[in-house]
């Protein structure tokens, strides 16, 4: 099931795990899977950037629908899902798009010319998706936050597009630890600085794709070519 409650807690029984940028990286993502085991008592979230740049973005989608079947799932909606939602569904220009790795994702699913090209359980898979979510002592978004603006007000900029390359934010005006990806950690090791975890750790490019059991902070990490550390 896809839990659409981003602005508030949820009854938790099961472990809080969350996964970084996947970036088509299909086969990655399956052995991650298998490595974390998610129980229907799990949440998992979902850090956005699932589709560009990596091989199988179609793959990607079809593997996280299932996993929406077996576990509480929670998608948030990265900025490259924005950009290909704004070609497709909006009409606008494809060319920074596809500059940034949406040939790849057009590739998967068999492209012909036709933007109509995205299956009707995959829509549903996008429109799920959230600007952020929260439970217990951490909250999570794609990119990054506005330290002193609640999470229900954040900028949509801030959430999707803005490089901790820019700068570390502050700890959030909440005191929660947030959560991120975005920003590709290109040695493969998670960035934390105790108010903030960046779990991108860079797998379309020969790093890794990250998982964390915020509970107690076990990581799993495996690379494309299924390799797990």
């Amino acid at each position: 099931m896809f839990l659409a409650l981003f602005g508030g807690d949820i009854n938790l029984s099961g472990r809080l795990l969350a996964i970084g940028d996947i970036h088509g990286c299909r086969t990655a993502l399956e052995k991650l899977l298998e490595a974390i085991a998610p129980t229907p008592d799990d949440i998992v979230v979902t850090l956005g950037d699932y589709v560009d740049r990596g091989p199988d973005s179609r793959g990607v989608i079809d593997t996280l629908i299932d996993l929406g079947r077996r576990t509480r799932l929670v998608g948030l909606l990265g900025n490259h899902e924005e950009m290909m939602l704004s070609v497709v569904r909006e009409g606008e220009s494809h060319h920074s798009w596809l500059r940034h790795g949406g040939v790849e994702t057009l590739d998967s699913y068999g492209f012909d010319g036709d933007l109509d090209f995205l299956p009707a359980e995959h829509e549903a898979f996008f429109d799920s998706l959230g600007d952020y979510f929260e439970h217990g002592d951490y909250f999570f978004t794609h990119a990054a936050y506005d330290p002193d603006t609640p999470l229900e007000q954040q900028p949509a900029d801030l959430l999707r597009w803005y490089s901790l390359t820019e700068g570390l934010p502050a700890r959030h005006r909440s005191g929660k630890t947030a959560v991120v990806g975005h920003t590709a950690n290109r040695d493969g090791e998670v960035l934390d600085i105790g108010h903030l975890l960046c779990i991108d750790t860079y797998c379309y490019g020969g790093g890794w794709l990250t998982a964390v059991d915020l509970g107690n902070r076990q990581y799993w990490q495996v690379s494309e070519a299924g390799v797990l550390r």
